[in-house]
């Protein structure tokens, strides 16, 4: 993690529950409702006693994409999200209190876990910019997976390096709404003159 985000990250990090991202403090974590949709259904898919638990969290889930649908078409401002969340969180935090006592081990297990990590449930509510899913990233990263599907990746270490570093200018050129052709001449440039390279960091806003 150290590697990928470097020891002085200070952002929030919207992902999955994997283990690695435990390093990481609830408030600084967004935990993606796509994934929690599928950890739900997965309970209803296990029927028996798990079975009411991935119902119920699947409602309250469809209930909380519609709020979120409404304020990302400019119906709710901020303070209504939150507001209007707030018996939503409430029934949430019902369900998992009783899922932790589950006969299911997977459901006690799946209760305890979102309990723990609770803050991080809500992380969308409170900063601008973040979002309930990790999607934007999942679409970010299809084109790499789709180029490595269909290349069978490379056979160097080198080459390796210059296709993820590419596939990185693109897909931030992209999310930013930079000319890509003009970064990659303002990078040669750099190279050839020794100054230093242009930043795929996103400008200051303002700036």
């Amino acid at each position: 993690m150290d590697a990928l985000l470097g020891s002085a990250f200070a952002g929030v990090v919207g992902s999955d529950r994997w283990s690695a991202y435990r390093r990481f403090p609830a408030e600084r974590r967004a935990l993606c409702y796509a994934h929690l949709k599928r950890d739900f259904q997965g309970l209803v898919d296990r029927g028996g006693e798990a079975a009411p638990i991935g119902r119920w969290g699947l409602a309250e889930i469809a209930r909380l994409f519609a709020l979120w649908h409404r304020f990302r078409g400019g119906e709710v401002s901020r303070r209504d999200l939150q507001r209007q969340l707030v018996p939503l969180q409430a029934r949430m935090g019902r369900l998992l209190w009783r899922g932790e006592e589950n006969p299911d081990r997977k459901a006690a297990a799946l209760c305890r876990d979102l309990n723990r990590w609770w803050p991080a449930l809500w992380t969308f509510t409170r900063v601008e910019g973040v979002e309930p899913t990790n999607n934007g990233a999942e679409r970010a990263l299809r084109p790499a997976v789709l180029w490595r599907k269909g290349s069978f990746g490379s056979d160097s270490e080198g080459g390796g390096r210059f296709a993820e570093r590419m596939l990185t200018v693109v897909a931030s050129c992209r999310r930013q709404g930079r000319p890509l052709l003009d970064f990659l001449v303002a990078a040669g440039e750099a190279a050839v003159r020794g100054t230093p390279a242009p930043s795929l960091l996103p400008a200051p806003q303002g700036g």
